[in-house]
């Protein structure tokens, strides 16, 4: 993921304040009717504040994906370092470990359907803006290399591995996810069905 310049603790409370607003205007109206002024409003700010932090809602929607996936990875930390000790001594993952595992690093802030539709909406801007796709595009990049290289660290401080190329196998389950938080959004479904990811897991990890 991309290292932000260093930024005082003020500033970056008004930055949360903004990225939580926003996260919550999106997920209510939608990235493309959701204006600057609303989501400073929403925040308790003027659109100079906004603008002070971020040059465009389109950037501003960069570092809410920065922040949740960081969030996600620390989850995901977090979640492994919670592991029951008898599931790493086997050096196997039962689908309740996976379950707990998927559960810790699919909840945040913003609801997962919310964040679905959120990040669909903005795929589809990408698409037709060439510049904002290619930043997109070089985020995605950045931080799914990143989790790969933490799952990876983390299987095998469990003693596991992964059956394919790490990143291969978080394009894997990242596309997973994402059938089955489409599949909820659609049926208007409050959580995400895990059965598909966790079957994913069992076939991609293995005994290292």
């Amino acid at each position: 993921m991309t290292d932000l310049p260093a930024i005082s603790p003020r500033r970056e409370r008004t930055r949360e304040r903004l990225l939580d607003a926003a996260a919550e205007v999106f997920a209510r109206v939608g990235f493309g009717a959701a204006s600057v002024e609303a989501i400073a409003d929403a925040a308790g700010f003027t659109r100079g504040a906004f603008y002070s932090n971020f040059e465009s809602k389109e950037a501003l929607f960069l570092a809410l994906i920065e922040r949740q996936g960081r969030r996600h990875v620390a989850a995901l930390e977090a979640a492994v370092a919670r592991l029951d000790a008898d599931v790493v001594r086997a050096r196997h993952l039962n689908s309740d470990a996976i379950r707990s595992v998927l559960a810790a690093v699919t909840q945040g802030k913003v609801p997962e359907s919310g964040w679905y539709l959120m990040n669909s909406e903005f795929e589809l801007l990408a698409m037709r803006a060439p510049g904002i796709g290619a930043a997109w595009m070089a985020q995605q990049r950045a931080m799914r290399a990143e989790l790969s290289g933490v799952l990876d660290r983390l299987l095998g401080g469990l003693g596991l591995r992964f059956t394919t190329d790490p990143a291969i196998a978080v394009e894997l389950l990242l596309g997973a996810w994402a059938a089955s938080a489409r599949d909820a959004s659609v049926a208007g479904e409050p959580e995400v069905a895990p059965e598909a990811l966790e079957a994913l897991v069992d076939l991609l990890i293995t005994e290292a």
